[in-house]
Order: C-alpha cells, then structure tokens, then sequence
C-alpha cells in the first residue's frame, strides 16, 4: 500500500515522501499516530505540486547559492524547547527543525538533507550548523537552542561541565560518602 508520509518515520522514510508499507502496519501504527495518510493520485499530485514550489524557492546557481549562503550567515536561528535543569532536552532540534525555521523566519527553502547534522541537537547552547546551499557553497547557520522562558548563559560559561569539573565532582562525591558511612570509621 502507497502511503505519504506527514512525519519523519525512522527506517521507513522521510516527511513528504510517498513510500509502500504493509496494510496492516499503515492501518495499526502510521494512521493511529498521524504519521502518514493513504496516497490517492490527488494528494500525489498536491505532493509533487509542492515539492516543485520548493525546488523554485532553492539555489538554481552558484551565484544565488552566494546570495542565500550571505543571507544565511546574518541569521540567527532561535528555538525555544522544553529543557531540564542539567540543559538536556526533552527530545531533540533535528535538521527538518532547522529547515522549517529557515523557511519561517527568511522564506529560504532549504532541503533538510542538505544540513549536515550528525546527530540532533540534545542540548541547549549555541551551534553552528553547516549548511550546503549550492555545490561548493556551503554556510554555518548560528543556532540557538534555549529552554523555555529563559535564557542562554554567557558565552564564557560553558554549558556542559568540563573534564576537570566532572573529576572533582567525583572526588567530593567520595569524600562525602567516606564521611558518612560509618564502616569506613574505626570505633
């Protein structure tokens, strides 16, 4: 059964795409979730309709991949997620995210397999995600990831603790522990 998909579905494939899947798996798992609808021949065709629209939006020369890239440099991406207290996220700011984003706040379609993410971003602090705009343009998009309702440290203040910090959190930590177990005391 043809299905497009409304959402990224890890190992089947990407939003937007039209994939075949087992009737079952389509009716017990993708359409409960609303991660895919049934692919008629007119929502095919509204999909090519709008992948076309986007393709007009994306770099058609080097020239204007050089203009996009210079527009992209001077913007800054801000995404307010849900956070907990150590800067972890509750989920991840992945390259769909991003591109959505892009196309939100400067109307540039960028196609998401072109930001070169290794992983999603778990979390907060300040990134630089490089982008491939056009065949040898490439540009990195500063991105901000804050929590929401607050706001970012200092750049001088790192998010994650170093090395050092994490080893004399350790030691502390064994220290206390001596401190209080009372095996460790002779009596």
């Amino acid at each position: 059964m043809d299905v497009i998909l409304l959402k990224d579905v890890e190992k089947v494939g990407l939003r937007g795409e039209v994939v075949s899947v087992a009737r079952g798996y389509m009716r017990n798992y993708l359409q409960p979730r609303g991660l895919a609808q049934a692919a008629t021949p007119a929502r095919v065709a509204e999909v090519e309709r709008r992948e076309a629209d986007r393709a007009r939006h994306e770099a058609r020369s080097f020239e204007h991949g050089q203009e996009i890239a210079e527009t992209l440099r001077k913007t800054v991406l801000r995404f307010e997620v849900n956070a907990g207290s150590q800067g972890t996220l509750f989920g991840s700011v992945t390259p769909t995210d991003i591109a959505d984003e892009i196309w939100r706040t400067r109307k540039i379609r960028v196609d998401r397999r072109k930001i070169d993410l290794a992983d999603p971003i778990k979390r907060i602090g300040r990134y630089e995600v490089p982008i491939d705009v056009f065949q040898d343009v490439r540009v990195e998009v500063k991105t901000l990831i804050v929590p929401f309702g607050g706001e970012l440290p200092p750049e001088e203040e790192a998010t994650e603790p170093s090395a050092g910090e994490e080893e004399a959190e350790v030691v502390e930590a064994e220290t206390e522990a001596e401190l209080v177990d009372p095996a460790a005391e002779p009596s």
